[in-house]
């Protein structure tokens, strides 16, 4: 009977000794409690500007006549008006799957952007930036702020938007570093906002725009693209004086005493006492296209033509962009006077803009990406966010990336989609006699779905 009681303790002793030999190892490897895995559910998805189509791989191409029914009936919407035209090309190679006055140049409006931003691209590349700096005046007590045409700069009421932009408190911040650094408590301050040339306003647009708050004077220094206030639409009509003004309150702030001088030219091999960096030309990109950001379609225009060797103006910019096009074999049907679109003259055919999309897509050109990533995804984000919520056209929420037009009479839309086959497609669709913008964009959205929900074969 004592043997057996021993046996029995022994037992009981070395299970207990395994059971807490298994707990300190499960307390030691095992993970953070979890829910069960029947109730797990997966976080909602984060929508940016970065990519949502993956570019490899390529489905079933489309059967044209199929596509060809379907959009010819949308098309006969009366809400597109007497002047419009449409162009589905394959992103892959090009081969164009439908057309209706491919070549028929039409009033673009911000569809233009798409053009400024293929060309930014190929010209200063992806990751190039803008610096705005300070740099030594004429004598050791002055100092010059230095525009280097970013529109981004946030001034000191600066709030979180995506790309993180340069800040002009940064800015100041290092300048009164440096000041002090030599001793130097008391400064003069001029600026010099010469990089950009010419007219501050294009002669091709509608004098309502600036006061409207479309768009800012085209400068190479301001703060917050102009505006009064970050997040406003109120424009200055001086944003060098603006962005100087803003700048010289708070090298105040940083203990620096400020004289308020005039424009004035730096010196080409002033020495430099700080500078800001922009976001990356592809971040810049993305912006652009997705919140139709005019004061950066200008400024990146401009930066174009001074990469040509062109003047830094509308027209320079205008024969830059023409230039950078010509050199990836898409200029043919572009005919633009400044880079935002808000130009009425401004001509595209929807093969170009078709072309372009499926260039910047298509696997040669990778460094061209932002144009594609950049675009508004229907539903979600940028100037599509409210559009895609209702009706048939909810099929392309999600699935649809393009660029908007707007202008009184114009509504476009150019983009790309992936089918229901899993093919790349690009499309453009611009009208420009339309009876009613709103009516016409729903039209358009319906056209854009009609490709992303085709199983065309």
């Amino acid at each position: 009977m004592v043997r057996r009681e021993r046996l029995v303790a022994l037992i009981t002793l070395a299970l207990l000794q395994a059971y807490v030999i298994l707990a300190a190892l499960f307390v030691q490897v095992r993970p953070a409690a979890k829910v069960p895995t029947q109730t797990l559910r997966p976080p909602p998805p984060i929508v940016t500007a970065g990519p949502v189509f993956p570019m490899g791989g390529a489905g079933k191409l489309p059967v044209s006549a199929t596509l060809g029914r379907r959009l010819e009936a949308a098309l006969r919407d009366p809400a597109l008006g007497s002047n419009v035209a449409a162009v589905v090309v394959d992103a892959a190679d090009g081969t164009t799957l439908f057309a209706r006055n491919h070549g028929s140049p039409l009033t673009p409006a911000s569809t233009t952007k798409v053009v400024t931003a293929v060309a930014a691209l190929a010209s200063l590349g992806p990751d190039a930036r803008l610096s705005t700096r300070v740099v030594r005046g004429q004598t050791k007590d002055s100092v010059i702020l230095v525009g280097g045409g970013d529109p981004t700069l946030a001034g000191p009421r600066a709030y979180d938007v995506y790309p993180k932009p340069a800040l002009l408190s940064a800015l100041a911040q290092r300048t009164a570093q440096a000041l002090k650094a030599q001793k130097i408590t008391k400064v003069r301050l001029g600026y010099d906002d010469s990089l950009f040339l010419g007219s501050r306003t294009a002669a091709s647009w509608k004098p309502g725009y600036v006061p409207e708050g479309s768009v800012a004077p085209i400068t190479a220094l301001e703060i917050d693209g102009g505006r009064l206030h970050p997040n406003g639409h109120a424009r200055s009509t001086d944003p060098p004086a603006l962005a100087t003004s803003a700048f010289a309150s708070l090298l105040t702030k940083e203990g620096i005493s400020v004289v308020r001088g005039q424009r004035v030219k730096a010196a080409p091999k002033a020495a430099e006492l700080a500078r800001v960096d922009s976001p990356p030309v592809y971040a810049l990109v993305e912006r652009m296209l997705t919140l139709s950001d005019n004061d950066l379609a200008e400024a990146l225009a401009r930066h174009i033509a001074i990469n040509e060797g062109k003047p830094a103006s509308f027209d320079g910019g205008a024969q830059a962009v023409k230039a950078v096009l010509s050199g990836l074999e898409v200029a043919t049907g572009v005919e633009v006077y400044d880079g935002s679109g808000l130009s009425v003259k401004n001509r595209l055919t929807p093969m170009a803009l078709a072309k372009m999309l499926a260039v910047a897509a298509g696997p040669e050109h990778t460094y061209l990406r932002g144009a594609i990533s950049g675009l508004p995804v229907a539903g979600f984000t940028g100037t599509l966010a409210d559009r895609y919520g209702a009706g048939p056209n909810r099929v392309g929420a999600g699935a649809v990336r393009a660029k908007t037009g707007t202008l009184n009479g114009v509504s476009t839309l150019a983009g790309v989609t992936r089918t229901a086959d899993g093919r790349m497609l690009a499309f453009a669709f611009l009208a420009d006699r339309v009876p009613g913008v709103p009516r016409a964009q729903v039209a358009l959205d319906r056209l854009a779905s009609i490709v992303a929900t085709c199983g065309c074969s």
